[in-house]
């Protein structure tokens, strides 16, 4: 099963890439459902492509919004930048979008967006007689729904599903809530996220009174999914026929993006490396990974065949640990750090190397680049020296447990 990270940005890009994914999905500055992330122009784009392709990742651009008219002009001239930046495929919702992909770039291959709503083979299969190689199923099917859709399409159609990441309130992300409320279309990737505001009620002949909605003290978010987390159901994926494990989060961080994508790069190859055995459980010491993303509560959504799980007691994350640096080059026991967040001489951090698993640092020494020793990082993006007590490989993300998790 192929594992596909997102980008929102080219530092992103790279770390899902050296952390592991086969493959990433980024947006160009148009046509995709996030306008959050930065995002890619074509110079950037063909620069994506080029990283991936050399250490033998794939490359889609998202291009899943539904156009109006006035915006179809642009398409071609778009579709066509992005097959010669060297993109694999796009990741499309409408079906006027899918023809204009097979006219104007005919060398890249289509996936067909969870925006599609797919939920049956029939769908399925019409969508693979369009010419589409893959689909990428509505998050409300279960496990069961996905076996007998792979049942009943052609072996070469692939399943792709999202494993991880943000849930959204309404099917397949077709909400108006945030439209009508904000004129922040989420249909258009601009979503405000209203599903996680605390509401409160109001009496028309009551001016001024508001009369709050609650479960308990902290009020009662009516809306609010959590997130999404399959990684101890990966033997599941597996014998329900899914061909792509997708991870939610192009508006999330690079250090995101690593955490994720190593996480189950390694519950992966422990699954195949041990046979592909349906008893097959993850590490714990991987499983720990993803507690150490800023995060809401966790669940497995409608895969169980269950409804998925709402948090109705709060719309915040859970974060246990800060992301303090990152490891630029290293020799023995000195590494060059570049500063995220503030840390101490003296302090033990989680480091998160790009190959293997990860250990305890102590930074027993500390210093700036002219050689004055320091008691502390407080400085943003600063590059530090730092004598540890073991080596850091180059690439690394260090971590630092937070004294009040949240």
């Amino acid at each position: 099963m192929e594992l596909l990270s997102p980008a929102g940005d080219m530092e992103s890009l790279e770390k899902a890439v050296d952390f592991g994914a086969d493959a990433v999905f980024l947006a160009g500055k148009e046509f995709g459902m996030r306008t959050a992330p930065k995002n890619f122009d074509m110079q950037q784009l063909a620069a994506a492509a080029d990283y991936a392709h050399s250490r033998g990742a794939r490359l889609y651009v998202t291009c899943n919004t539904l156009p109006r008219n006035d915006e179809l002009s642009r398409l071609p001239e778009f579709l066509r930048g992005c097959e010669e930046c060297g993109a694999d495929a796009f990741i499309i919702a409408d079906m006027g979008v899918l023809e204009l992909a097979k006219k104007y770039a005919p060398g890249v291959d289509v996936h067909i967006s969870t925006q599609a709503g797919i939920v049956n083979y029939a769908a399925a299969n019409a969508f693979y007689n369009m010419g589409a190689s893959r689909v990428v199923l509505a998050r409300e099917t279960s496990l069961d729904e996905i076996a007998e859709i792979r049942a009943h399409v052609p072996r070469e159609l692939e399943i792709e599903v999202f494993v991880h990441g943000a849930m959204c309130v309404s099917f397949s992300g077709r909400c108006l809530i945030s439209a009508y409320m904000t004129g922040r279309d989420a249909n258009r990737g601009d979503c405000a996220q209203p599903c996680r505001w605390r509401y409160q009620l109001y009496e028309e002949n009551r001016e001024g009174q508001f009369f709050p909605v609650e479960e308990s003290d902290g009020g009662t978010y009516l809306y609010n999914s959590k997130d999404m987390c399959m990684i101890d159901y990966i033997p599941r994926l597996y014998s329900a026929g899914v061909s792509s494990l997708k991870i939610e989060g192009r508006a999330k961080s690079a250090y995101y993006a690593a955490v994720v994508t190593n996480a189950y790069r390694h519950a992966l190859d422990g699954f195949y490396d041990g046979g592909c055995k349906p008893e097959y459980r993850v590490d714990e010491r991987i499983r720990a990974e993803l507690d150490k993303i800023s995060h809401r509560q966790y669940s497995q959504g409608f895969y169980l065949g269950g409804e998925p799980g709402q948090n109705t007691a709060d719309g915040g994350y859970i974060r246990k640990y800060d992301f303090v640096a990152t490891c630029a080059a290293s020799e023995g026991n000195s590494a060059v750090i570049i500063q995220r967040n503030r840390f101490f001489r003296g302090d033990s951090l989680d480091v998160l190397p790009p190959d293997g698993i990860p250990f305890d640092v102590v930074i027993n020494e500390l210093y700036d680049e002219s050689g004055e020793p320091l008691d502390s990082a407080p400085h943003p993006l600063q590059r530090l020296n730092a004598r540890t007590s073991r080596n850091i490989p180059a690439g690394s993300m260090l971590r630092k447990i937070r004294k009040t998790a949240y």
